[in-house]
């Protein structure tokens, strides 16, 4: 897939699910003085041909953004697959053969992250996922928009975990580097964590 263009590729900022450790959605929490998904969309956005956010909270929250906002695909939030197969639906909607995924509490990812992802892939191959020494990364991904009933078909036949199903699917992954002493996939949980991306984008900026 090397030589498609961002055309070929739609982008998905998974933003559904319950964050109850940060007591708000973390896509509004406040970060730098711009809301979490601000930084994720910065990053993700001039990477893609099109983006949307999946989103199972008050649309009113983040129609500021003028983008689709998806709902998960199917019933009772079962996790980041019903929002991954959401934007499989969107992204055949908008004749992309490929979706890129990115969760919003990672504000940090690779600017050259889908491009990456995307020399790795083969046509009629499985997913792309993101590696980094922290482990690997199932929702930093590339999803081959034709696995769109077959993710279907497993959400309705209890499967929930992303990277279980991705690796059933033949994935493939993609190492990534640290930048300047940290981890680019480095998620926000907890205040102590958004602190920390504080003082990391004082870094970057200074």
């Amino acid at each position: 897939m090397g030589s498609a263009g961002t055309a070929d590729v739609a982008g998905l900022v998974l933003a559904g699910g319950r964050s109850s450790r940060m007591g708000q959605d973390k896509a509004l929490l406040a970060l730098a003085g711009r809301p979490l998904i601000a930084h994720v969309l910065d990053r993700l956005a001039p990477q893609v041909g099109g983006v949307a956010v999946s989103w199972n909270g008050e649309p009113a929250a983040l129609a500021h953004l003028g983008l689709p906002l998806l709902s998960d695909a199917a019933p009772d939030r079962p996790g980041p697959l019903a929002g991954v197969l959401a934007g499989l639906d969107w992204a055949a909607g908008q004749g992309a053969d490929w979706l890129a995924t990115v969760p919003v509490d990672t504000p940090f990812v690779p600017r050259d992250l889908v491009a990456r992802l995307a020399a790795a892939a083969v046509p009629g191959g499985g997913p792309v996922l993101a590696a980094s020494d922290s482990g690997l990364h199932p929702a930093a991904a590339l999803w081959p928009v034709r696995l769109r009933e077959d993710l279907r078909l497993a959400l309705d036949q209890g499967q929930r975990r992303v990277a279980g199903w991705a690796l059933d699917q033949g994935a493939v992954t993609v190492q990534f580097a640290s930048e300047a002493g940290f981890d680019p996939f480095v998620n926000l949980n907890t205040p102590e964590d958004l602190s920390d991306a504080e003082a990391l984008l004082r870094g970057e900026r200074g």
